[in-house]
């Protein structure tokens, strides 16, 4: 998938060195915005982010450099195999506003159809309502609530749980 510069694809293994350089910058970048810390990858040894890889990991590039990236996680149980949850959301900064997430959102929901899933899940901080907007103007819905999901800086902060059908 591409168009104004960027380009859209699911990365293998052999773009380790990609992955790691977007996904901590998100980390560093939007800290509030994840469940992880940047402290808690940062010293992930390349077999361990290679093993992250296993899961589809969509990555959107500018000119050979990753901008933008988002990953499925697929539910293990054979009664939930159907399920899968977005996570890793995060478009560099000068980028957002272009479109560049919903083309991420599309080619991750493309794969997902592709591969058997039924329904998109993800959590969004509470304190994040611009992400929630956008989720919500892709389809989502909310489906409920996790308490004091996380912890920043000794506050807890609550997940809205939210999700989209992709059959009928």
């Amino acid at each position: 998938m591409k168009a104004d510069g960027v380009t859209i694809r699911l990365i293998g293994a052999d773009e380790v060195q990609a992955f790691r350089h977007i996904r901590l910058e998100a980390l560093r970048a939007e800290p509030a915005s994840f469940a992880s810390r940047y402290e808690d990858w940062e010293n992930l040894s390349l077999e361990e982010w290679r093993n992250r890889l296993k899961e589809p990991v969509f990555l959107a590039f500018q000119d050979g450099e990753p901008v933008g990236i988002m990953g499925l996680f697929r539910q293990r149980s054979s009664k939930m195999a159907h399920r899968a949850t977005i996570v890793m959301v995060y478009v560099r900064a000068k980028l957002r506003g272009t479109g560049l997430a919903v083309r991420l959102l599309k080619a991750i929901s493309e794969h997902a159809r592709d591969i058997g899933i039924r329904q998109l899940e993800l959590f969004v901080n509470a304190e994040n309502p611009g992400a929630m907007r956008f989720y919500e103007r892709q389809g989502f819905v909310e489906i409920g609530r996790v308490p004091g999901a996380v912890l920043e800086d000794g506050r807890e902060i609550d997940d809205v749980m939210m999700a989209r059908r992709l059959v009928g």
